[in-house]
């Protein structure tokens, strides 16, 4: 009899669309664009001057996968800590640059991976581009001209009437050209709007403009909730036409859980390895368990569990057999008692109250036999599928 592979695939499955060939320009030790795989950004919320704040939510932030972290940079003190946050983060630091162009080569001088600049609100920005393009050449430092609905150019405001699609797009071609006229090309670009569906227009339209790496973001999208679903149909929707080299999902909640969900966000697309997936229905008049304290339990309990796994936590007897079956281990419950999956063979029947504990330990068991993630900076929380 032929063996059957089941659970989660040896390789990852195939994406909507092949990425569009892009620049490819290096963010410290993080390439962005071209073949490099996708990577995740995250905010520090905590005042750039608190060195040890700083370096501690930028630990958390890399233990929870953020590949590329950006520091506010409002005032001098804040340009004066950057030296030691620069040298003691463990994953590259860009600093956010607003109004005062001293700053950017503060940053520079710093030892930053790269900068952020703003020309909507940095004075007389175009004027300073030779000087910023030669400083950042010199020091091996790539910069983000970010492009924000929020603080766009008065002229184009005045042009458009409002920060369009095409405003955006205006002023990121303008400002791209101005370092391209002086040589310098090692930068991506993002143009933000809290509007997923202008943002989407604004980044088609520069994808189809050049090839500059691309920075993916809706600004200002609101809290935990409403942001994650602006954020996840945006991405979607670029992501899923090979748009996008670098994600941040801004969030009006804690920098670790923007992390969690951009994350979240490429593994659904395959975009990254897939980690722990727990596929779990969402229950019904044929359940004959509490399936979701069940998913809940099993949750909580393989948290921080970074091998490919996926496990299935069924509560009645139409797919709960299926779909256990199909995953590395799962349950089928029903009648007070759940028959446990391994590899889509029953290894044994147990009582409800012993469905969360076997189907950790079994997990665990699992778990020993499979080799770690080759990429930590890869792993996030759970997934946790509902059919």
């Amino acid at each position: 009899m032929t063996a059957i592979s089941l659970g989660m695939p040896a390789a990852p499955p195939p994406v909507l669309a092949p990425r569009k060939k892009t620049r490819k320009i290096r963010v410290g030790k993080v390439e962005v664009g071209g073949d490099a795989p996708i990577s995740v950004q995250s905010m520090t919320t905590t005042p750039t001057t608190d060195i040890n704040a700083t370096l501690q939510q930028i630990a958390e932030l890399t233990a929870a996968g953020c590949d590329i972290v950006r520091v506010a940079v409002p005032s001098a003190d804040d340009a004066d800590a950057l030296p030691a946050i620069a040298a003691k983060s463990q994953i590259p630091v860009i600093a956010d640059i607003h109004f005062q162009p001293k700053y950017v080569y503060a940053a520079i001088d710093a030892g930053c991976a790269a900068v952020r600049v703003n020309p909507g609100n940095i004075r007389k920005f175009d004027d300073q581009v030779k000087e910023i393009a030669a400083a950042a050449k010199d020091a091996g430092v790539s910069l983000r001209i970010g492009v924000n609905a929020g603080s766009l150019d008065k002229r184009l405001l005045e042009k458009y009437g409002k920060p369009t699609a095409e405003a955006l797009v205006e002023s990121a071609v303008w400002e791209a050209s101005l370092f391209e006229e002086h040589d310098f090309h090692d930068f991506k670009i993002s143009v933000k709007h809290n509007d997923p569906v202008v943002m989407v227009r604004a980044y088609e339209m520069l994808s189809d403009r050049g090839d500059w790496p691309l920075h993916l973001g809706v600004t200002e999208a609101g809290p935990a909730f409403q942001g994650t679903i602006k954020s996840a149909t945006a991405f979607g929707a670029l992501l899923s036409q090979g748009i996008g080299d670098t994600i941040r999902v801004s969030l009006s909640a804690p920098p670790v859980e923007e992390v969690k969900v951009g994350n979240q966000i490429l593994q659904s697309l395959n975009l990254r390895p897939r980690k722990l997936e727990i596929v779990s229905c969402p229950s019904c008049g044929r359940a004959q368990v509490d399936v979701y304290t069940l998913a809940e339990k099993v949750t909580a309990g393989l948290e921080g569990m970074e091998v490919p796994l996926r496990v299935a936590v069924m509560g009645c007897v139409v797919n709960g057999p299926g779909e256990a079956r199909e995953a590395d281990l799962g349950v089928a419950s029903g009648n007070g008692k759940g028959q446990i999956f391994v590899k889509g063979e029953v290894v044994k029947t147990v009582p409800e109250s012993m469905i969360v504990e076997t189907l950790i330990d079994e997990a665990m068991r699992i778990a020993e036999t499979m080799p770690a993630p080759e990429n930590d900076a890869q792993a996030g929380a759970p997934v946790v599928s509902v059919v």
